[in-house]
């Protein structure tokens, strides 16, 4: 079994008393707070209260006025706009809601959304050329851009004006484009820089409608769909579009969305950030994986609800299809991880195939860390050449060690969880030497973090406590759901299983006694009756024929 550290937070008593005194919440919950970086009543009542009207003006975005003047003569004169987006949901969603305003505006503009094998990530080269041809006067990008100073430089030799809109890190050239949208920039005064592309999409469209807010915020529906998709931290203004567009997705009236909810089996009035993450979101991103993500986009656009249902049905579809593909790459991973790698000396798994769907490879790479504990890369073999995708474990800088086995690759980017390659298949050994060198583990490999809030006694554990965590919400990275650990636990009866992988089993601790379930395959020994063992997991109420129960969902345990 691998084991994991606990890393339980360190305790602030006096910020504990400010935020539990001023906001009239229980000390635990202020610490929960704490942890989560809020160090005033101020931080504290923008995260849980925070409203649209909270977040900064778009104005402070550096280029903004520039880009919105280029945009409003644009749209006067008639001139031919593309919109150049991506083929993941925030670059679908981004792409959907600049063309809802621009419908609005009047303007002519027609998108473009990439292929994933054929034209890859950001703008293509023959793409410009293409909309040359066609008259186009101005490219506006949507979640892509800020890395293509060669594309952009090609489109200016063309006479076609750039307006990049990104949220992506500069890497290597700044591009020459007519205005960048971008928080990220070292210019740029606006004072939250982790927006989705689809959030920066959305401050432009606030700019360009000023005085017109009503009519964008009636699309913070698609807004919530990029940014949960997307993996953004849900602190600051993420958190609070997120929070505001679950409302407005929730009666949403666009008969794409009321399609999709329909196919997904989602009931719209107790649709959560879990269904966006784990049901809307994937067949959306399917089509963009395996398919055309033009498709996806016309079901976000789509007016008509015939066709959107059809068109539902289609991303439906797609979905399982891109199940079945990732199926059988998994267990094909799987199999060669048993066989090829040796797991005690390589602690980054490694492994290429050429009949891997490049579509997948990154889903499956997240299912070899969740199953090992420890980064994996997985490359999809064309030719001579092949593309990766990589996904890391807490406590490890992937990109970090990425970047010092990078003389190995063609191209490489990412952050510390995850990354993406493209390498020559003559190299692919190497590149896993280089990464499994001795220099970046310390003496016992990597060993997985699991950061806990709070040890606290079961007496802490009740349904006021249970009741105030539904404020953290949505949780999601920067705000992650809370972790309890409670120590000296008895395991009061033998553990029954629990579907296909998973168990539950009484605790009992002092004179209290609450149920602990897992659904997950075990990341750590089943205990046995009469054990004693050190439990980590989040409380929560479980109603079941008519009764309520505290129940405690496992994150791990530890047996004494």
């Amino acid at each position: 079994m691998n084991r994991r550290i606990w890393k339980v937070c360190d305790v602030n008593p006096r910020l504990q008393q400010v935020l539990s005194s001023e906001l009239g919440i229980s000390a635990i919950f202020a610490q929960l707070l704490v942890n989560r970086g809020i160090r005033t009543p101020e931080q504290a009542q923008m995260f849980l209260f925070g409203d649209i009207s909270s977040c900064a003006d778009s104005f402070l975005m550096k280029d903004m006025r520039r880009a919105v003047k280029r945009i409003k003569k644009a749209v006067e004169m008639k001139e031919n706009i593309l919109i150049y987006g991506d083929y993941d949901v925030d670059g679908i969603t981004s792409t959907a809601l600049l063309s809802e305003i621009f419908r609005y505006m009047g303007a002519k503009y027609e998108t473009f959304i990439p292929n994933r094998l054929e034209e890859g990530y950001g703008l293509d080269v023959n793409a410009v050329k293409q909309f040359s041809a066609k008259g186009v006067n101005l490219i506006i990008t949507v979640d892509c851009g800020i890395n293509s100073a060669q594309e952009i430089s090609c489109a200016n030799d063309f006479g076609i004006d750039v307006i990049v809109t990104d949220h992506h890190e500069v890497r290597g050239k700044r591009p020459e484009a007519y205005a960048m949208i971008n928080p990220h920039q070292s210019d740029c005064s606006y004072p939250f820089e982790q927006l989705a592309g689809v959030g920066v999409v959305y401050k432009l469209a606030l700019a360009l409608m000023e005085g017109k807010e009503d009519a964008v915020n009636k699309h913070l529906d698609l807004v919530v769909l990029g940014t949960i998709a997307d993996i953004v931290p849900l602190t600051g203004e993420n958190r609070i579009l997120a929070k505001n567009g679950l409302k407005c997705l929730r009666l949403t009236q666009k008969p794409g969305l009321r399609a999709l909810m329909d196919v997904a089996g989602v009931d719209a009035e107790k649709l959560n950030f879990r269904h966006i993450g784990f049901a809307l979101a994937p067949r959306i991103n399917a089509m963009g994986r395996i398919g055309s993500a033009e498709t996806a986009l016309e079901l976000l656009m789509c007016k008509d609800p015939e066709r959107a249902s059809h068109l539902a049905k289609i991303l439906d579809t797609q979905n399982k299809n891109r199940q079945n593909i990732e199926k059988k790459v998994l267990e094909h991973a799987l199999e060669k991880t048993r066989k090829d790698l040796n797991l005690e000396n390589e602690k980054i798994i490694v492994l290429a195939d050429e009949n891997w769907h490049v579509g997948v490879i990154g889903i499956v790479a997240s299912r070899l860390t969740e199953e090992y504990k420890r980064p994996a890369i997985l490359i999809s073999l064309d030719g001579d050449k092949g593309k990766g995708s990589g996904r890391g474990v807490k406590g490890f800088n992937l990109f970090e060690a990425i970047n010092r086995a990078g003389s190995h690759l063609i191209t490489f980017g990412g952050h510390k969880a995850a990354c993406g390659i493209r390498i020559e298949r003559d190299k692919v050994d190497l590149f896993r030497q280089s990464l499994n060198s001795a220099e970046y583990f310390e003496q016992d490999g990597i060993i997985p973090e699991l950061t806990v809030d709070f040890n606290v006694p079961f007496s802490y554990v009740g349904p006021k406590l249970i009741n105030e965590l539904e404020s953290l919400m949505p949780y999601g990275p920067g705000n992650s759901e809370p972790v309890f650990s409670t120590n000296g636990i008895i395991v009061k009866n033998t553990p029954r299983s629990l579907g296909k992988s998973g168990y539950k089993f009484l605790t009992k601790c002092g004179n209290l006694t609450y149920e602990a379930i897992t659904f997950k395959k075990s990341e750590f020994l089943r205990p046995k009756a009469g054990d004693t063992i050190n439990l980590a997991y989040t409380p929560s109420i479980n109603s079941w024929g008519g009764y309520d129960s505290i129940q405690l969902n496992i994150r791990d345990l530890q047996v004494c």
